[in-house]
């Protein structure tokens, strides 16, 4: 049974995370994606060796692709780059922004040829704009686009533990892709997409600059709790272990109190009654809720959670990750031997799953330039 992108040619020009993420979406569905790397690969190769070798970054994102070394300065390079887009079905690239317009292969200059051409230039700040030629690596943007200052404790502002800038901008990267291309289904023309890194970032930063532009609140850095909801966030139980816990709504709050705190008067205390109130008098609410929690071990409280059928997560270390109940999982090829990874989130009943190995720098040089050599 063919898979569902299976005969679509992608070619991407990319590096490091969000481009590479975007093309390998596609590669999971079944598109043959050219993975162009710089003479000495994609740095990410280079981030870490931690998976047999290779670079856990790179192991991740890069399954199912096609690599050939590729040279920007090099005018048979470029030249072969037009022939290959001539005949692709989507152009992706995320260099410095103007770096492949001034090499002759712009996405304009690209879909001027091949006007079925879906084209997807990833950048830090944008094509235009006054940060348009700032360097943007996902840390930075982190803290430009103010996700910094939302996150860490009262004392600090921290980072994110992954990279989500560069994550954000890959799946909208691949969204805009992917609806290009059913538009494409019923026009019969491609179309340029540009996505950045803070543009990404920011939209997911409405929320919080919502609260700050309309109703001039600065949500505050509450560590693990949440800054306008509560309780919502880790509280210690009698063992020393961390449970959090998610309160939505007045029902959910008074079977904490019966069910977990054992403490029923307290459903109705004015401090507590709404989210509001308890957001206002969070100390005392939180001294409630930890002297009820330290009380009893974190399996007795998961316990009564269930019972009252109140929203918790236990706190979980890499350790517990790794033996998580819940996790699935794929098995994918590389040069170091076989890798076990987490298995992407969607789950297609019906849909035969299967993803190609990652590859080595330049794996596929000798037969893609043979393919798209002239005459």
């Amino acid at each position: 049974m063919p898979r569902d992108l299976e005969g679509l040619l992608v070619i991407s020009l990319e590096q490091a995370v969000a481009a590479p993420y975007a093309a390998g979406r596609l590669a999971d569905a079944g598109a043959r994606v050219v993975k162009l790397e710089r003479p000495e690969g994609d740095f990410a190769r280079r981030y870490d060796t931690c998976v047999n070798g290779l670079s856990a970054y790179f192991v991740w994102l890069n399954r199912g692709k096609q690599s050939m070394r590729f040279d920007l300065k090099d005018a048979g390079d470029i030249a072969l780059v037009r022939r290959m887009a001539a005949k692709a079905d989507v152009f992706i690239q995320n260099l410095a922004p103007g770096a492949t317009a001034r090499a002759g292969i712009g996405s304009e200059t690209l879909r001027a040829a091949n006007p079925r051409l879906v084209t997807c230039d990833i950048s830090g700040y944008g094509q235009t704009g006054p940060y348009r030629d700032m360097k943007a690596y996902d840390l930075l943007v982190q803290a430009e686009s103010g996700l910094a200052f939302v996150t860490g404790t009262p004392d600090s502002p921290g980072r994110v533990g992954v990279s989500v800038c560069d994550i954000a901008a890959g799946m909208y990267a691949h969204q805009a892709i992917m609806q290009a291309l059913y538009a494409r289904e019923r026009n019969g023309v491609g179309r340029g997409i540009e996505v950045s890194l803070y543009d990404a970032m920011a939209d997911w930063m409405n929320v919080p600059w919502l609260q700050y532009s309309y109703g001039g609140v600065t949500p505050p850095r509450p560590g693990l709790h949440h800054p306008t909801i509560a309780p919502y966030g880790a509280y210690a139980c009698g063992d020393g272990l961390a449970v959090l816990i998610s309160i939505q709504n007045e029902r959910e709050w008074r079977s904490l109190c019966d069910g977990v705190l054992m403490r029923p008067e307290i459903a109705g205390d004015v401090r507590f009654a709404t989210n509001p109130a308890r957001v206002a008098n969070r100390p005392a609410l939180d001294a409630a809720i930890a002297g009820s929690f330290g009380a009893a071990p974190r399996a007795e409280i998961i316990r009564r959670l269930e019972a009252a059928k109140v929203a918790y997560g236990r706190l979980s270390t890499l350790e517990d990750l790794d033996r998580h109940p819940q996790n699935r999982y794929i098995r994918v090829a590389t040069s170091a031997g076989e890798v076990r990874v987490i298995a992407p989130p969607p789950i297609v009943p019906g849909i035969e799953e299967r993803y190609g190995a990652v590859p080595d720098i330049g794996e596929h040089d000798a037969a893609i330039r043979a393919e798209f050599s002239v005459g």
